[in-house]
């Protein structure tokens, strides 16, 4: 059982992600970022069909290409409830669910705290994850609309997978996240980490898709408790947080 997954760069740092059960050809959209730049790496891809769009959460860069995709291939839209803020949505789904790619599972994660209702999609099969904006290469999404404590607990469920799961996050701010950490982190293994993702970026390479495993190791956000151990787990990862949203370098 194959899911092969095509990763494209759309808008200004976003990732746009086609997946591909191999058994049935069924082929899902991972958020819509770019109508246009989706459409056109399905007519690359060979694949020759949309049948779904899997939304992570309702920011019009991950729901904004909804309306423009069903009307072009007629797919069904299934995500957060959020997303009928701002786009359609065909079939709502929360932390618990399983939805069907042909032959492929996808659990789905309540990983809320950028939004209230984020999730993240997780095929155990394949060994991947699609995060969105809720874990990054050595970061995390801001606190737009959630607590500490409900960010804190989706990330844990995020650390928890297995440490070989492949994270498919939906930006490219793995410089600026090194940056960061490096700032709050002197661990040998964020240092050696940050300088990859230097010399990648320097030749115009992705730093995405990473594991649950690197991340759990360099991650400040996933380290916070260890980062500020006079702190409890929540309030260390706060404090975390609040150190990037004021960072200046």
């Amino acid at each position: 059982m194959t899911l092969s997954i095509r990763q494209f760069p759309c808008l200004v740092d976003n990732y746009g992600f086609l997946v591909r059960d191999d058994a049935t050809g069924q082929v899902a959209a991972i958020d819509t970022p770019d109508a246009e730049a989706i459409l056109a790496d399905l007519d690359a891809s060979g694949w020759g069909r949309l049948d779904c769009i899997y939304n992570t959460h309702w920011h019009p860069d991950h729901a904004g290409g909804n309306a423009r995709l069903k009307e072009v291939t007629g797919c069904t839209i299934i995500g957060p409830q959020e997303v009928i803020r701002i786009a359609p949505l065909d079939q709502a789904v929360a932390g618990g669910d399983e939805v069907h790619l042909g032959e492929t599972t996808f659990r789905i994660l309540d990983v809320g705290g950028h939004t209230l209702g984020h999730i993240a999609w997780w095929s155990p099969e394949a060994g991947a994850a699609f995060v969105g904006d809720s874990l990054f290469v050595l970061g995390c999404g801001r606190m737009f609309e959630g607590t500490p404590e409900q960010f804190w607990a989706g990330l844990q469920r995020l650390a928890a997978l297995p440490p070989e799961t492949t994270v498919h996050c939906a930006h490219e701010y793995s410089q600026g996240n090194a940056r960061f950490a490096l700032s709050v982190d002197d661990d040998p293994a964020v240092t050696a980490r940050a300088e990859v993702i230097f010399s990648l970026r320097q030749r115009g390479l992705p730093t995405v898709p990473t594991t649950i495993g690197l991340e759990r190791a360099t991650n400040p956000f996933l380290r916070a408790p260890d980062l500020r151990p006079g702190l409890d787990a929540v309030a260390a990862f706060a404090d975390i947080r609040a150190a990037k949203d004021g960072f200046k370098g």
